[in-house]
């Protein structure tokens, strides 16, 4: 079910974060608890140091004391919630601000798959904004916004930890500047970045054809623009857009990938492994959790995971890109040398630069980008790519150029 825009009332924002933050540490306790009995039973039946203890919980005495620990810290959570729920009515307070949205994209990040499964009120729900402010998908209220002549929109999708006001960097914003540049209409996805990507690029999808049905004049162009995980996002809302014959996807034109790992992020690849080798024994394999509080959408940077039918932790099969779509690349690398061959490249601090360009794994997996729709910046970190001056050049050449090319006549 697609989700929908945050309807909750204005100065209930500090209430519903204490609320959430509230269930967060019940969770926290309970999870802490079961580790330490795990531990605790693995120490009391003498495991071997190696392959997996018999699963199952302390009896007895120290049994009880466990399940009443978790009973306790259960039911204090709830009368919590309950009394700030009652209270909430009665604020009028205003909380809104940017300190407080950039906390809860990160808590989102890390744990949104758990907050959105719990029901959890810091789970951010999808929706497109512009102006800073939620979009009203209601014919009557976008005509009366925008008027009769916004018929060709950029869609902008941060990455993991972000939410829209992220692509505002050192007093620059790609949307804003593309608008001015190339008159587009700028609207920015905010999403919950720890849900899986394969579910938040089937919810992409569902929105922008909701916006087609809804928009006040006909869109004849849609391009997106995509930050770090934003861009496998993206991917995957044309994989499901396409099967569900979505009316937005003919008018998709335009695709660029800005820092994107399309084979992978090397800091989850390297988090996988700690996991595996926590696991090997019944002594650290409770710690192995730990490792598992990242986010499904975390785990699925490890190998760039954009389809549910793609085994999480496993190489995924190959996922072409749309079909007359134009696509374009921008890696990026902190080293300013020029000359060297992109395999020796360092990356940009998060993202490699033959993972960005999606040229990793060999032809068979190559996304078959041409040489020409693909950019190494130098001596950029992977943030960098939201300011940098050269790419945003890169990016106004690269839309002006694909839109002339499609409105020339064949020769």
């Amino acid at each position: 079910m697609l989700p929908h825009a945050d309807t909750a009332p204005m100065g209930a924002s500090l209430l519903s974060d204490a609320r959430g933050m509230s269930r967060l540490a019940v969770d926290a306790t309970v999870g802490v608890t079961d580790l330490v009995e795990d531990m605790h039973r693995s120490v009391a039946h003498l495991a071997p140091p190696l392959g997996l203890s018999a699963p199952g919980r302390m009896g007895g005495l120290t049994g009880f004391v466990y399940r009443r620990v978790r009973g306790v810290t259960r039911a204090a959570g709830r009368g919590l919630d309950a009394f700030l729920a009652q209270i909430a009515p009665y604020l009028d307070c205003e909380s809104e601000g940017p300190r407080r949205d950039a906390l809860r994209a990160v808590v989102n990040g890390v744990v949104g798959d758990h907050l959105a499964a719990t029901g959890n009120p810091l789970a951010i729900p999808m929706q497109l904004r512009h102006g800073r402010r939620p979009l009203a998908l209601d014919r009557h209220a976008l005509r009366a916004q925008f008027g009769p002549r916004h018929d060709r929109l950029l869609v902008l999708v941060h990455g993991l930890c972000m939410n829209d006001l992220g692509w505002t960097r050192d007093g620059h914003d790609h949307g804003t500047a593309l608008a001015r540049e190339l008159r587009l209409t700028p609207v920015y996805l905010r999403y919950n970045s720890g849900r899986s990507i394969a579910e938040n690029g089937r919810d992409f999808a569902a929105l922008l054809d909701t916006v087609l049905q809804t928009w006040p004049v006909p869109v004849r162009e849609i391009s997106i623009l995509g930050h770090s995980m934003g861009g496998l996002v993206a991917r995957s809302a044309c994989h499901y857009g396409a099967q569900a014959d979505h009316a937005w996807l003919p008018a998709l034109k335009h695709i660029v990938f800005l820092g994107t790992p399309h084979h992978g992020a090397p800091p989850e690849q390297a988090g996988s492994l700690v996991d595996q080798a926590l696991g090997m024994s019944p002594y650290t394999a409770p710690f192995a959790r730990l490792g598992l509080i990242r986010s499904a959408a975390i785990q699925d940077l490890r190998h760039g995971t954009i389809l549910d039918e793609q085994e999480r932790g496993r190489r995924p099969s190959h996922v072409p890109l749309a079909e007359g779509v134009a696509c374009f690349a921008v890696a990026a690398t902190r080293q300013t040398r020029r000359g060297d061959a992109l395999a020796d490249l360092p990356g940009d601090g998060l993202v490699s630069v033959c993972s960005a360009l999606a040229r990793c794994q060999g032809p068979a997996q190559s996304l078959s980008m041409p040489d020409a729709h693909q950019y190494v910046g130098y001596g950029l970190h992977h943030f960098d790519l939201l300011s940098s001056r050269v790419v945003f050049e890169r990016i106004v050449s690269w839309l002006s150029d694909a839109r002339l090319g499609a409105s020339s006549p064949p020769h």
